[in-house]
Protein backbone atom coordinates (compact mmCIF):
# COMPACT_ATOMS: atom_id res chain seq x y z
CA UNK A 1 0.00 0.00 0.00
CA UNK A 2 1.42 3.55 -1.35
CA UNK A 3 2.07 6.32 1.20
CA UNK A 4 1.93 9.87 0.84
CA UNK A 5 3.84 13.04 2.01
CA UNK A 6 2.87 16.35 1.04
CA UNK A 7 5.22 19.07 0.59
CA UNK A 8 4.89 23.27 0.08
CA UNK A 9 7.84 25.27 0.19
CA UNK A 10 10.50 22.45 0.76
CA UNK A 11 8.57 21.22 4.05
CA UNK A 12 6.23 18.40 4.49
CA UNK A 13 3.18 19.15 6.05
CA UNK A 14 1.05 16.80 5.93
CA UNK A 15 0.64 12.67 4.44
CA UNK A 16 -1.66 9.97 3.85
CA UNK A 17 -2.34 6.94 3.05
CA UNK A 18 -4.46 7.74 0.46
CA UNK A 19 -3.84 10.64 -2.33
CA UNK A 20 -7.36 12.60 -1.43
CA UNK A 21 -6.28 13.06 2.54
CA UNK A 22 -2.97 13.77 2.01
CA UNK A 23 -4.14 16.46 -0.02
CA UNK A 24 -6.37 18.03 2.64
CA UNK A 25 -3.09 18.93 4.35
CA UNK A 26 -3.18 21.74 2.16
CA UNK A 27 -5.58 22.78 4.53
CA UNK A 28 -2.84 23.83 6.79
CA UNK A 29 -1.75 26.38 4.45
CA UNK A 30 -4.55 28.02 3.08
CA UNK A 31 -3.94 31.27 1.61
CA UNK A 32 -6.06 33.80 3.58
CA UNK A 33 -7.62 35.22 0.27
CA UNK A 34 -8.35 31.53 -0.41
CA UNK A 35 -6.40 32.19 -4.15
CA UNK A 36 -4.90 28.78 -4.57
CA UNK A 37 -3.51 29.79 -7.94
CA UNK A 38 -1.52 32.38 -6.91
CA UNK A 39 -0.09 30.74 -3.77
CA UNK A 40 1.42 27.59 -5.75
CA UNK A 41 2.46 30.39 -8.44
CA UNK A 42 4.76 32.35 -5.39
CA UNK A 43 8.67 31.46 -5.97
CA UNK A 44 9.54 28.56 -3.67
CA UNK A 45 5.96 26.98 -3.04
CA UNK A 46 6.56 23.88 -5.18
CA UNK A 47 3.51 22.13 -4.25
CA UNK A 48 4.04 18.06 -4.67
CA UNK A 49 2.99 14.90 -3.16
CA UNK A 50 6.22 12.24 -2.79
CA UNK A 51 4.85 8.53 -3.23
CA UNK A 52 6.80 5.82 -1.37
CA UNK A 53 5.81 2.34 -1.63
CA UNK A 54 4.65 1.65 2.30
CA UNK A 55 4.50 3.57 5.72
CA UNK A 56 7.06 1.90 6.52
CA UNK A 57 9.46 2.99 3.18
CA UNK A 58 8.94 6.41 4.28
CA UNK A 59 9.87 6.08 8.17
CA UNK A 60 12.94 4.54 6.52
CA UNK A 61 14.19 7.11 5.18
CA UNK A 62 14.03 5.50 1.19
CA UNK A 63 13.73 7.20 -1.82
CA UNK A 64 10.42 8.16 -3.07
CA UNK A 65 8.82 6.36 -6.10
CA UNK A 66 7.79 9.51 -7.59
CA UNK A 67 7.43 12.95 -7.00
CA UNK A 68 3.74 14.27 -7.66
CA UNK A 69 3.65 18.04 -8.84
CA UNK A 70 0.28 19.01 -7.10
CA UNK A 71 -2.17 21.85 -9.24
CA UNK A 72 -4.30 24.81 -7.15
CA UNK A 73 -7.37 23.05 -9.27
CA UNK A 74 -6.42 19.42 -7.18
CA UNK A 75 -5.70 21.35 -4.04
CA UNK A 76 -9.15 23.45 -4.51
CA UNK A 77 -11.20 20.07 -5.20
CA UNK A 78 -9.58 18.04 -2.23
CA UNK A 79 -10.06 20.88 -0.12
CA UNK A 80 -13.84 21.20 -1.30
CA UNK A 81 -14.27 17.96 0.04
CA UNK A 82 -13.97 19.19 3.96
CA UNK A 83 -14.84 22.65 4.27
Amino acid sequence: MSFYEVVWHGHGIGDGAEIEEALQSYLFVKPEDGDWSRACSVAGANPHINRYSSFESYLDNDDCLETMTVTSEMISYALAEVT
